[in-house]
Order: structure tokens, then sequence, then C-alpha cells
């Protein structure tokens, strides 16, 4: 089955630190719903410029997009 990775980008000087609470909201949705959460995490791009991300299948893409609007997303290996 196909694998999606969801991105939500976070800006500025507190980017990591809103980073890191949305990706604990992120596994709370993924557990209220049960839908399967492949992996999530937080990534730093630079100083100023960080994510939280989330692998999900991609039969469940078009429920977690409605429900958590991330930024982008890109096909996850």
């Amino acid at each position: 089955m196909g694998k999606i990775k969801i991105i939500w980008d976070f800006r500025g000087p507190n980017g990591k630190n809103t980073a890191i609470h949305h990706e604990k909201h992120i596994k709370e949705f993924f557990e209220m719903e049960k839908k399967t959460l492949i992996n999530s995490g937080v990534e730093t791009l630079n100083e100023f410029h960080h994510m939280a991300f989330a692998v999900v299948l991609k039969t469940d893409l078009e429920q977690i997009k409605l429900a958590l609007k991330p930024n982008r997303g890109q096909i996850s290996k």
C-alpha cells in the first residue's frame, strides 16, 4: 500500500517548540480516530524553519487532510 508523508511547517524563533507540540496532537488524533500512523516526528530545516510530519496510508489521506490541514505532502517509501 502507498504511503504519504504529510507535513506542517512552523517558522520563527518558537517554531521548534510549536512543531514538537503539534506532533503530540497528531498522535492524539490518530489514536482517537483509530487510523494507522506509520511514523511521526519533527525535523529541523534551519534555525527558523521546523516541521512536524506524519507518514500515513494513502487510503486514509483524504480524511486526514480534511481534518488536520497539512501544509504539504510527499510520497514516502
